[in-house]
Formats: C-alpha cells, structure tokens, sequence
C-alpha cells in the first residue's frame, strides 16, 4: 500500500517542477494582466462618493385584519421584511421621485425615464449587515456635491415612499375592518331573532334576555315541566320493575317447596307475616320440648310426647296454610306491579314524542344563543381592533432613520488603484498559474522516463541533457560525454546476441538530435577501443559529413550503384578507431538504393570488419529509408527529444521499426533540461562528479590508458559464442593509405 504521505509529496513536487517549467509563461501572464489592470485604473474617470447610513424600521407594513394575521406579524417583522425593504431602494418607484426632482432625463440626455434609472443604478451601491438594521446607500458621480445631493434624495424618496405605502395600506385595512364590523352587527341581529324563536319553540319560561357580558357555561341545559314529569315516570317505571323481579324471584322460590320440606326451610324463606312468624316459632319450641323429652327416657308413645305431637302437627298445619296464603299474596302483588308497569309504559309512550320535540327545540336555542355569543365576542374584539388602528395611524413612526447623510468628499473613492493592481496582480497570477497547469494537461509530449517506459514497454539507455556539443570538437574532458558513456554501456548490456553489433538510429520527426546523438555515441565508443564504422544512411538529408569537416561527394551511394571497392569510399575521421562512410551524391530514389541486396552484403562485409557499426537513418514517420533501415540493422535505437514528440506518435515510432521486422534496443531521452527537472537529476548527476580535482585525475589516467592501447596497438571485442578476437586498429589514413 502506498504511503499518503509520499504520494502527497510526489504530487507536490510535480506541481513544484511544473511551475518551474512554465515559469516564463506564468511571469508573462502576471506581467500581461497587472499591466492591463494598471492601464485601466489609470484611465478611468475619477468618481466621488456620496454616503447615506440609515436605519429601516421595523414597522408593522399593514393592519392585521384577520385573527390569523395576528400569528405572522412576527415573520413581517424579520430578517425577510428588511431583505425587502433593502432591496426595495434600487427599485424604480423608489429612483423615479429622483429621476424628476433632478431633471435626470435631460441631464444625462437619455430618450425615458427607465433609461435615466438605469444609468442611475450603475453608480448606485447599496450594502446592508445581516445582523443589524442598517443599511448605506452609496452614490458615485464626478461632481462630489452632486454624489452627496443625489445619495440623499434616494434615502428621502424611500422614506416617503415606504410611508405612503403604510399609509395606504392602514386605510385599506380600516375599511375592511369597517365593513366587517358592519357584517358582524347584521348577523348579531339574525342571531338574535333566531334564538328568541327557537326560545319561544322550546317553552322555556325560567330564562331571562340575554346578556352578553354574562358568563355561560359551556353545554348548559334548560329543564322543562314536560321533561321533569317524564323523568319522574321513568324512574317510577324503573321501580316497577324492580319491584316485580323481587317479587317473582319470591314467589318462584316459594312455589318450589311442599308440605314438610316447605316447614323445614321456612326459616331462610322471606316471608312477610306476623301469623306465620308466630306459629313458626311455636312449632320450633314444640319441636325442642319433644326433643328434651325423648332424652329424658320418655318413649314416643307417652301421653306428653303425643300430646306435644299433636300440638306439632296442628302447629305445622298452620305454618304451611299461612306460608300457601303467603304465596297467594305475592301472586296477587305480583299481577298488580305488572299492572302498574303497563300503565307507566302507556303513559310514557304517548308522552315521549312531546319530549324528543322539546329537546330538539331545546337544542336549536342553546346552538342560536351560542351564535349570538361568538358573534358579539368578535364584534367587540374587532371594535377594540379599529380603534387601537386609529390611535396608531395618527402617531405612526418614520419608516428610516438617518444617522448620517452624505456631504460632498475630497477624495475620489473610484477607482481604488491599490485595490485594482492588487486584484491585477493576484488575477494574472491566478491566470498565469491556470494557464500553466492548462498547458501541462494538454500537453501529450514525453515528459519522463516513465512515460517512455509506460508506453512504448522499452528501457531508456540514456538521458542526454540539453545543449550537449559534438564531443570530438571539445578539448579536454568533457562531463557531457558520460551520458554517451551510460549509453554505450546500457548498449552492450542490453544485446544479447554478441555479433549484433550493427545499429540504427531513428526518431519521429527532424531535429531531435539524432545525428548528433549518433556522432558522440560513435566518438565515445572509439574512445572506449572499439573499432566503429559510422554509416551517413540519410539520403535526403545528410549531415554526419558537416559534423568531422569531411566531403560527401563520395559516400554510400556510389558504393551501392557502382562497383566501386568499400575501401574506396570508407575514409578515417580524425578520432581514433573512428571511421566514416558519407552518404555521396543524393540518389532520386533512395529508398530503393538501399532497399539492395548489395546493401545487405554491405552490410554483412563491414559487421565482420568493425566491432561496431552505427547507422544514420532518416526521421521514420516522414520517409520509408528508415523502415529498411530499421530492418537491415541488429537493433535500433530511438532518439526521443523531451518534450517535443506526443506519445501516440512515439507509438507509433516503435510500431514503423516492429512492422517492418526491426528490434526496437529502446530510446535515448535527448534534450533534457535538467534545470528545470529535477527527476532527472539522478541520471545527470555525474556532472557534479566532475569538479576540478577529479577532471585533472581522470585525465590523467585517461592519458595513461590511451598511451598503453597505442603501444599494443590491439584491443579485443567479444564475437559470437563467447571467443574473443584481436582486430589490429587501423592507423590514420594518408591520401594513399589502405583503409583495411
């Protein structure tokens, strides 16, 4: 997982590197805009200020005419009523009062009204803070006494007109408050004359006049005769029938019982009569004596113990005939409650009608003396209303209040130079800034290492940095050519095949180093002791012959359409181990020169001769020399100059080499500006190496190397399979001398 404290880096330095490649642009647009901003401040025209600081009222806009406007007179008098009253200043009922009073139309010569009002809101400003109820009108004109006069007349007409406004709408809500009262006092009458007929209907006789200041409680009742009396018979009815249940709930159960079993529970029996109270206790004590007299040893036949049996037999005879006599009164009762009933409930049927139509009146006058009630209530809170209105219509407040008016300044306030070449400045900066990141984002060059990498899948041998030389025109030693050496070394690790040693170099496009790019290679390598043959294969362009002051008036094409020996045409340069083959007279269709079987050969004969043979190629997208180029070679390199060729056109370099069957070895970054890219600075870092001590000691060893490869005059280079051969190095060529 990638550390968020490294990408945040990463993103920084990549913003830092692409401000400091852009920073001419980013300069150019701060200068470009500041500049534009101070021109124009210093050609605008000099304008005063006229400053109104007021205060708006939080006045009550309308009268509440309806209870519901009661709730909302809080929101009229917030933040939302003074946003419209602060917007309400630049409106044109509010400039048209100014517009006239100053002649507007005819000062400023415009056709209307409107157009004058426009003019007028340009040079009009208005500011108001949230938190309070101020507010500032500023006006700006040329003539000072003119701005203080004008931004004075604005505040004034919004005063006037707020007022007019309030007092308009008060009177509007006076009459409606008027006509509602009228309203009120004809329905109070229809309410009235209602509640005394449905009064009358009802029969109620115990109600005096109403009285609408008296209090009333809420469902009240009035009781009529018709509904006492019926009341009355229904709680007799109710009784009635309680009365029959207890007494048939009596009868039942003294119907149950029979001869001794009715004498044995007549005590739990409810029975009403003196007679059978008697008897039954007298039966009780005969039964206790006849019982005493049994303990004492009498038998049931003794003369006392029948005795008192006979006075228990005549004793219950009595109990049972008093208890049947009982019963037949319960019966009778009985028959004479139901009796009763029927007649309450014949008298309350025919009687209910008459109470259900009384209720009903009854109800018709409580809901008509209610009406009454609310009708009147509202009559007096809307007279209270109307007259508390008045009262605050004759002492109504001023709608603003200033606190300071304008009087005429000595200084311009327009325009404000300081602000303006600030804004100036911070805006070409912004733009600068935008501009540069705008570029950058459209910009599809190659701009790095990854970028070659990502896109084409080949390593980058070298970086050569920006306004490199020909390194065999400089004297001593050079930092500049160890990015040639890195190159020659990324070379030889790169190829695997030891006897591919012939390469070509091509780029996309004309004037991205590639010649010289070749040149110092070819310079480095004879310096490293390898015998290197350069080829000049470009026929449109030549231009390794300008680079070692030599003539191509006899080069490769005299060689590929003569029968002309190689020898003949191959010359030393002044480098050692150097050697050259110019491109001769241009052909017309050199394309087909090369594109030979004596072009191949050629190339066989002069790769068994050299250790390295390095070809110079025409740019690959505009001719097809190269693509056959590309496809004689072991390897190509591609020259890639920063920042110079998009990306699908460096694709699209590798994919010519590819079709055409030629092995892409990877690119040389050339032209690097290495002060302005810090990412490079670590494949460019040999160049702090190289200070004055350390030039002066490899020099040295240098010499010393050089010395001891001339007095053995040999060096070795690896050959197919691992052997090693020793090439003799040829010596400078005379005019006379063989080449090989």
């Amino acid at each position: 997982m990638n550390d968020p404290g490294i990408e945040l880096q990463k993103h920084a330095a990549d913003t830092w590197q692409v401000i400091r490649n852009r920073i001419g642009l980013i300069t150019l647009s701060f200068l470009l805009v500041f500049l534009v901003s101070a021109i124009v401040t210093y050609i605008m025209p000099r304008k005063y200020r006229g400053k109104v600081e007021m205060k708006i009222e939080r006045n009550v806009n309308k009268l509440p005419v309806f209870n519901r406007e009661l709730a909302d007179q809080p929101y009229t008098l917030g933040e939302n009523m003074i946003r419209t009253e602060f917007e309400s200043i630049t409106k044109l009922e509010t400039l048209y009062p100014v517009i006239e009073a100053y002649d507007l139309v005819k000062r400023w010569g415009v056709p209307t009204r409107q157009d004058a009002a426009n003019k007028l809101r340009k040079n009009l400003d208005t500011q108001s803070n949230v938190r309070s109820d101020f507010v500032v009108i500023e006006y700006y004109d040329e003539d000072p006494k003119y701005a203080a006069d004008i931004a004075n007349a604005i505040a004034e007409s919004y005063k006037k007109k707020r007022v007019d406004i309030e007092s308009e709408q008060k009177n509007e809500a006076l009459k409606i408050i008027q006509k509602q009262i009228a309203d009120l006092e004809q329905r109070s009458n229809e309410a009235r004359l209602k509640m005394q007929a449905a009064r009358q209907k009802a029969g109620i006789i115990g109600e005096g006049l109403y009285n609408p200041g008296q209090v009333n409680t809420p469902g009240a009742t009035v009781q009529t005769p018709t509904e006492a009396i019926a009341i009355t018979r229904e709680q007799e009815l109710l009784k009635a029938n309680l009365e029959i249940q207890s007494l048939q709930a009596d009868l039942s159960e003294l119907g149950k019982l029979q001869g001794d079993e009715l004498v044995a529970r007549a005590s739990g029996l409810k029975i009403d009569s003196p007679v059978f109270a008697t008897q039954y206790a007298e039966y009780q004590k005969f039964v206790v004596d006849r019982e005493g007299y049994l303990k004492q040893g009498l038998g049931p036949r003794h003369p006392t113990v029948a005795a008192i049996d006979e006075r228990l037999r005549v004793s219950k005879q009595i109990v049972i005939k008093e208890a049947l006599d009982y019963r037949m009164g319960l019966e009778s009762r009985v028959a004479s409650a139901i009796q009763r009933k029927t007649q309450l409930e014949d008298y309350n049927n025919a009687s209910k009608k008459d109470v259900f139509d009384q209720q009903s009146a009854q109800s018709l006058y409580l809901v008509a003396k209610r009406d009454v009630e609310n009708i009147d209530t509202s009559l007096i809170q809307l007279r209270l209303r109307y007259s508390e209105a008045e009262l605050g219509q004759a002492q109504a407040k001023a709608a603003a209040t200033v606190f300071e008016k304008a009087e005429p300044e000595r200084t311009p306030a327009k325009p404000n130079m300081v602000l303006n070449l600030a804004l100036g400045a911070v805006l070409g900066l912004m733009f600068g800034f935008g501009l540069a990141f705008f570029l950058e984002y459209m910009d599809t060059t190659v701009k790095s290492l990854d970028d070659v990498e990502r896109y084409l899948g080949v390593p980058v041998l070298a970086v050569v940095p920006k306004d490199v030389g020909i390194l065999h025109r400089a004297s001593g030693f050079n930092p500049d050519a160890e990015a040639y050496r890195i190159l020659r070394t990324n070379i030889e690790f790169n190829r695997r095949n030891p006897n591919a040693n012939c390469i070509t170099v091509v780029s996309g496009g004309a004037g991205e180093g590639k010649s010289t790019t070749l040149s110092n290679l070819a310079f480095v390598c004879a310096q490293g002791g390898y015998n290197v043959l350069l080829i000049d294969a470009d026929l449109r362009r030549p231009r390794l012959h300008t680079l070692f002051d030599m003539s191509n008036a006899v080069g490769l094409t005299n060689y590929l359409t003569t029968e002309v020996r190689l020898e003949e045409v191959v010359v030393q340069t002044p480098v050692e181990n150097l050697y050259f083959l110019p491109s001769g007279i241009l052909p017309a269709d050199s394309a087909g020169i090369l594109n030979s079987q004596r072009m191949s050969e050629m190339i066989e004969e002069v790769k068994s001769r050299f250790d390295l043979v390095l070809i110079d190629s025409p740019p690959i997208l505009g001719v097809s020399d190269a693509s056959v180029l590309a496809n004689e070679a072991d390897m190509t390199i591609i020259v890639v100059q920063h920042r110079k060729l998009p990306r699908h056109m460096l694709m699209r370099v590798k994919q010519a080499v590819e079709n055409v069957g030629g092995k892409v070895l990877g690119v040389v970054l050339n032209n690097v500006d290495v002060r302005s890219d810090n990412q490079y600075s670590y494949y460019t870092s040999y160049y702090t190496y190289y200070s004055p001590s350390n030039v002066g000691a490899s020099h040295s060893h240098h010499n010393k190397q050089r010395k001891k490869d001339r007095n053995d005059g040999q060096f070795t280079r690896p050959r197919a399979g691992g052997n090693v051969s020793k090439v003799t190095a040829a010596p400078p060529r005379g005019p006379q001398d063989d080449l090989f």
